[in-house]
């Protein structure tokens, strides 16, 4: 018995075929920086810092340390991959630099948090 699949089409639409291989090549920088927010969303102490940040927005490494139960290395970690993928944006306050989302990641990121409050409500009713 072989492992292999196979595909069996009584015909073949070239037309769509074509259509949305063009689309997809159009939207591949999209789909790139899609999985890469998702990537960095699915780590759960960077989705509670992106969280607190939309709650919040500004906050500084020792706040988010504090209020996470971990350590200030820790979280500066998390607080650089988020920074080097362009979610979010560091502003210096003398000597403290706070965190914020940035405007154009705010949509996307949104979205992914509104789940939260989703499988709150459904954790609540007993769902």
């Amino acid at each position: 018995m072989s492992d292999q699949q196979s595909c069996v089409r009584l015909f073949e639409d070239q037309e769509k075929i074509q259509q949305y291989t063009e689309t997809i090549k159009e939207f591949q920088p999209s789909f790139a920086r899609l999985a890469q927010v998702m990537d960095l969303a699915g780590n759960e102490n960077r989705l509670k810092i992106v969280y607190l940040l939309r709650e919040e927005n500004n906050l500084c490494v020792c706040d988010l340390s504090d209020i996470l139960s971990m350590s200030i290395p820790a979280v500066s970690q998390h607080l650089r991959k988020l920074k080097d993928a362009q979610l979010i944006q560091a502003r210096k306050d003398g000597q403290t630099v706070f965190y914020s989302l940035r405007e154009e990641s705010s949509d996307i990121l949104n979205l992914i948090l509104g789940h939260l409050t989703t499988l709150q409500k459904s954790s609540e009713l007993g769902v």
